[in-house]
Formats: structure tokens, sequence, C-alpha cells
């Protein structure tokens, strides 16, 4: 942001790369950033291929990892990321000292107390802006991992296995980890910086060199052997991936550019410009900001992946998938036709986490109670809170158009594109108008957005809801027929197909 480019909020962290920011013209921060990601990924590479578990105890790979990791936040962030460190020893301590029937409960609120205070100080320390990378960012993914962590450990040390979900048996933890492993797994170079967060014995697995091996085996016992199934590699997901992030980076060149979000609440523009015009343009300020966050996620999952995590299996037709782990995805999100959609779609990784550690086990009004802790989570600035509150009615506005209206578009398929496309548009509208506080930060732009597009979303949602509320209830709900749930953090993310562990047809090195 312009406003922050001055010396005193360029960085927090090193100035080594002070003279390639001034040449370029880019914020230190994003500058810093960028050097650690791309390390990474050289690192990556090396990771996978000299330091492989064949050729090196699991230790050896916890300490590079978390030596990795350390220097990536001291080097972007300086002595904030004592904060990082702080959080992580505490909430160990925590782990090994506390009562199994409880250290999820005290995990979490350390973690998010931590986090929240460092959330308000981060409006006082950038006069309530933000600079593109800050020291909030990593203590966000370790907040998702050390809660993550605490409630797998009390599932596998502390529940009878009957008494949990097919997904908590999955993931659950039947011993405490040792704090090498502790460190490693929330503070390795993989996703220190931006994430993704994943879960412990997926990582662990990595670790020791089973991560790939245990997908493949499973549907080839008896026949190969354990040990005889050849790996796929992640070359071509790699490559691809790097693509996507170079088509992102330059999109975020020009078009994030070419449309500010601030433009938005020009008061000449907002006073001068028709409704039709400033509706259009809010629509691509926003579609123009998603690139931003397209080539941090994709570029995140390309250095796990390249470190040969992220395996996720093999369809049917032999094709390999390294998507475990990833955080988005461009074509879900690109052609949602509903509000759900879009979230699974966005920021995957910690919609699990939300599902993990909340939705799944809130006793009552668990969509409500995940959003709370969502914005808890995000931070303190009141336009977070603005987006959240406006989710709402546009989530029940959805819930009722479909469950009432869906079914008399599905007699044929010209019929039933023509509700794809409205109800596609209507999905971008909505977002668009919902998250534009989130980008804005402040109440005062926010209400002067919301002024000047007359409310009109809200008005819209609230009256979809009491109307369809009114009308009578179809036969044989068709919300049932995809068989996901109304809220918006499904069990079974449409993004995520399930992939069978087969290694037949796989490519091999």
């Amino acid at each position: 942001m312009d406003e922050l480019t001055t010396s005193s909020f360029k960085t927090t962290g090193s100035k080594w790369l002070l003279p390639v920011s001034d040449f370029f013209g880019f914020p230190l921060d994003q500058v810093n950033f960028l050097a650690c990601q791309v390390f990474a990924l050289g690192a990556s590479f090396w990771f996978r291929l000299y330091l492989s578990p064949q050729f090196s105890s699991p230790v050896v790979r916890h300490a590079v990892a978390t030596l990795f990791g350390l220097s990536f936040v001291i080097f972007c962030f300086g002595w904030y990321a004592v904060h990082i460190s702080i959080l992580v020893m505490v909430c160990y301590r925590i782990l090994v000292t506390a009562d199994i029937h409880n250290i999820h409960r005290y995990t979490m609120i350390m973690a998010v107390s931590y986090l929240a205070v460092c959330q308000v100080s981060r409006v006082f320390i950038y006069n309530y802006g933000i600079l593109s990378t800050d020291f909030s960012g990593p203590l966000m993914i370790i907040t998702q991992k050390t809660t993550m962590l605490a409630f797998q450990v009390h599932d596998g040390m502390c529940k009878k296995r009957e008494d949990l979900t097919a997904d908590q048996r999955l993931h659950a933890v039947d011993s405490k980890p040792s704090l090498i492993e502790y460190l490693s797994y929330n503070l390795n170079f993989l996703s220190i910086l931006v994430g993704p967060c994943s879960h412990y014995k997926d990582y662990i697995d990595f670790i020791e060199g089973r991560h790939v091996q245990r997908r493949l085996s499973a549907s080839n016992t008896g026949q190969n052997g354990y040990d005889k199934v050849s790996e796929p590699s992640p070359m071509a997901a790699v490559t691809r991936k790097l693509l996507i992030c170079g088509v992102c980076m330059v999109l975020f060149l020009t078009l994030t550019k070419a449309f500010p979000i601030t433009y938005n609440v020009d008061s000449h523009f907002v006073n001068e410009a028709p409704f039709l015009t400033r509706l259009t343009y809010a629509a691509f300020s926003i579609q123009a900001a998603r690139p931003k966050f397209y080539f941090a996620w994709t570029l995140a999952d390309a250095i796990n992946n390249a470190a040969g995590y992220g395996f996720k299996g093999v369809d049917e037709a032999g094709q390999v998938s390294w998507d475990l782990i990833s955080n988005i995805s461009i074509w879900g999100i690109e052609t949602a036709t509903s509000f759900k959609k879009f979230i699974d779609n966005w920021n995957i990784q910690t919609g699990v986490w939300l599902k993990t550690v909340c939705y799944d086990r809130a006793p009552r009004y668990p969509t409500a109670l995940t959003f709370i802790l969502s914005a808890l989570w995000h931070g303190v600035y009141p336009g977070y809170y603005f987006t959240f509150i406006t989710a709402i009615p546009i989530t029940l506005a959805a819930r009722a158009v479909r469950k009432n209206v869906r079914q008399y578009f599905l007699s044929s398929h010209p019929v039933k594109l023509v509700y794809d496309v409205v109800t596609w548009a209507a999905t971008q509208l909505c977002i668009c108008y919902t998250v534009m506080p989130f980008l804005l930060l402040a109440v005062e732009p926010t209400m002067q957005y919301y002024r000047s597009m007359y409310f009109h979303i809200h008005i819209i949602s609230i009256l979809t809801v009491i109307v369809l509320s009114q009308s009578h209830k179809p036969r044989g709900s068709s919300s049932s027929s995809n068989g996901t749930k109304p809220g918006p953090y499904d069990p079974h993310p449409q993004a995520q197909p399930q992939l069978q562990p087969s290694n037949n047809n796989v490519k091999r090195k």
C-alpha cells in the first residue's frame, strides 16, 4: 500500500534487500517474503532429494525444517518473531503438563487470546494500516496448528474410538509429540510464512517417509509389498502450480494496481458515477484483488509439493493428485454458483481447521460459532466483522433459494444452464459486496461503501429469507440430493473430491 512504503513501514525485518525494493519499487516486506519463498522452493527440492528419509533420520529432517523456518520469520519480521516462539513454547508446555481432559480447551484459550492481543497491537503498530506481510500472519497459522494438534491428542489419548467420528479417528494422535516434532510441525519452513495448516499425522508421515507410500500401498497389499511401490514424482504438479503463480503475478502487477480497492469510496467517484458504474467497478476491483492470494497460496502449495509433501491419491484414470493440503481451488472459486461453494474453495485448510476444532464439536449452533471463531481468528479490524455479519443473511438467503426455487430449473439442461449462469453472477456480486469491508478495514469507508450501494444486498437477502420462509415447502427437498450440509463448513467440501489410494497406472519418476 502506498501509505506504508515510507521507511518506517517498509518492513519489521531485514533491510538487506532494500536496494532490490528501491530498484523495482516494491515494498520491502513483499520483497523479503518473496525472497524467502523462492529460497524455500529451492530448499524443498534439496530437502526431498538429498535429505530424504532414505539418507537422513527423522530427527535431522525435523531439525533442518525447524531451523530454516525460524530463519525465515526472523528475516521477515525481526524481533517480532519472538511472539511466534512464545506462542509455540507456551502451547507445548500446556500440551505436556496440563490434564489430558482439558489440553484442547487450555490450548484454544491460550492460542486465540495471544493471537487477539497481537492483532490488537498490530492496529497501533501500523496506525490502522496493514503491511502486505506482518508477524500476525504466521501467528494465525501457528494458532491453527497448535489448537488442531491439541484436539487430536485429546481424541487419541482421552476418548474412546467409538465416540469419535470417522475423520477424528483418522487423525487422532495417540501419544504426545516430542519437542523437536512439535517445533518442526509448527515452525517448518514449508508453511511458516503463509501456511497451509495440515494434520499432524500427515506431516509426521511425510518426515518419516510414509506419506506417499501409505496411500499407494493401501490398495496393493499382498501384491507388490509395501516398500516396492514406486513413488510418483511431484514435478508435474510443481511445474503447473509455478506456471499459475507466474500468471497470477502478472495479473497482480497489472489488474490489481489498475483497479485499487480504495477508489470504491472515493468521494468524487461515489457522488458522480451512476450506480451501475460503481457496481461494475466494485466487481472488477474485487476480482483484481484475488491474484495476490492465488499467488501466495499456490506458491506455498508448490513449495510443499517440491519437498514431497501433499500427495493426495490417484483417481481411477491413474491421474496423480498433489492437492492434499492445497489452500485454494481457483477454478472452484471462479465458477462457484453459490456462496457455500465459494467458501468451500477459498482458504480450504482454514475451513478444515474450523471444522476440526469447532463445527464438528459444537453441541449447538455450529454455524454461528464457526463464524465467530473465524472472525476472532482473522483479527480485530471492524471490516472483518462487517464481512462475517453480512455473510449471515446472504447464507440464509442462498439456502432458502436452493431449497424453494432450484427444483423448478432442473427440467432440462438449457433451463439448468440459465439457472447456473444467474446464480453464478449473483454469487460473484454477493461475494464482492460481502468482502469489500474485509479489504477496506475501517468503519467509515465500509459504511460509505454500503451507503453508496444503498445496502441493496442486505435488503434483498433479508427479504428473500422472509418471503421464502413463508412459502410452502416443496416435496423432497432437492438440497439433499447432493449430500451437502447447510452449514458453510461442510464435512465433505466440494472442492476436495475423494481420491482412491491406488497405484495403478501411476506416472513414475
